[in-house]
């Protein structure tokens, strides 16, 4: 049972993480470039330095967020199993 918890509470993160990315992605963008994000950075039409620049901006903000987010799942899950971060972190 406490199994099935870890991986709802850590998936629950993961969608979490993912909205934050989203969110601080957009206000980064806008805040350096003064401009809205791409629709689409795959399109040719998108410059290929500003597709590059956003593909790099927004892989390490959504591999931050993950990361912060899924340590914090894990504390919060060791407390409440009553067992260290370590031991929650091996088992999901």
């Amino acid at each position: 049972m406490a199994n099935i918890v870890a991986k709802l509470v850590t998936t629950g993160a993961a969608v979490v993480a993912s909205i934050i990315a989203k969110k601080t992605t957009d206000g980064t963008w806008k805040i350096v470039t003064g401009r809205n994000v791409p629709n689409n950075p795959d399109d040719p039409e998108v410059d290929l330095k500003e597709a590059i620049a956003f593909a790099v901006l927004s892989g390490a903000l959504i591999a931050l967020s993950r990361m912060l987010v899924n340590r914090q799942a894990t504390r919060v899950l060791g407390k409440a199993q009553g067992k260290s971060s370590a031991q929650v972190a091996n088992e999901t």
